[in-house]
């Protein structure tokens, strides 16, 4: 038995898209949904889902190219706009009025984007390792791998592209972390070999500058109403430490929290990340 349920939408330009759901029938507390990054999926919440999933229901989404959801025939779609109208058609599924999100990186921007369009909607919001501004160094760096990571030739290989990418973001992890990292990010094909588990295509967006505009200052600001939780890992290069400061003090309800020894972006299954988290969702969530 599976520790979820895997759930289809239909957008609204008929793409199936894939989610995760960790029930809890029992529970009175909002629901919590969380958003991966850029080339990530719902793979990336299952440690904090099992974590939280005896208190709340949770859901985790594989925006619309990634994961097990369709890649879109027109790459042109693969921007924040469209990835909020996926968001909006599942949780009008699931009959939602109220939550909690828990963005990481492109994830955490999604959210911005959803509390900015529905000021009653989000209960509260959880950013990881995302801002209104984004280091000009680490944007560089995931042009640089987006699209462009070799064919894996098996599963030793695949592991060693991860390691490549992230070994500097993710010091420490075991072999066995670092597989199951990998096992996360790729999926076999019918001849059993690795193949990474998103639509090279994104790639395209990221290019043309689609992911994000240079500031969002103006979003953030519209987001007075949503209580904010922002993580940092301690050696990003997508998150500064002053723009965190200003965020904290340009927002009435703005927590920060440092996780050590993590670049971009903390896998939230941390001591600092869980206890930070527990503790803004008994804020906003009960």
């Amino acid at each position: 038995m599976t520790d979820y349920l895997s759930r289809t939408v239909i957008s609204a330009d008929g793409l199936h898209l894939h989610y995760r759901d960790y029930p809890n029938a029992e529970t009175t507390a909002l629901p919590i949904l969380c958003l991966h990054g850029l080339t990530r999926n719902s793979a990336d919440f299952h440690d904090l889902a099992l974590h939280l999933a005896p208190r709340f229901r949770v859901l985790a989404m594989d925006v619309r190219g990634r994961g097990l959801s369709e890649h879109d025939p027109n790459p042109e779609n693969y921007h924040p706009g469209t990835y909020v109208a996926d968001v909006l058609a599942l949780l009008a599924q699931e009959n939602i009025s109220k939550l909690v999100v828990v963005g990481t990186s492109m994830g955490g921007l999604i959210g911005m984007a959803l509390a900015a369009q529905n000021p009653a909607l989000l209960a509260g919001l959880v950013l990881n390792d995302i801002g209104p501004e984004i280091d000009p160094a680490g944007l560089t760096r995931i042009k640089g791998y987006v699209g462009a990571v070799e064919p894996a030739k098996d599963w030793d290989d695949a592991i060693a592209h991860m390691k490549a990418i992230n070994g500097h973001a993710l010091p420490g992890l075991s072999q066995a972390q670092w597989e199951r990292f990998a096992r996360g990010l790729y999926h076999e094909n019918a001849d059993g070999r690795p193949v990474l588990a998103y639509d090279p295509a994104i790639s395209m967006a990221v290019k043309a500058g689609d992911v994000a505009p240079p500031s969002m200052w103006a979003l953030y600001e519209t987001l007075s109403v949503t209580p904010v939780l922002v993580l940092r890992g301690s050696q990003s290069d997508i998150l500064s430490t002053k723009t965190v400061q200003d965020m904290v003090q340009k927002h009435p309800d703005c927590t920060a929290c440092t996780v050590h020894n993590r670049g971009h972006a903390p896998l939230l299954d941390e001591p600092e990340s869980l206890a930070a988290i527990d503790a803004f969702l008994n804020h906003t969530a009960r």
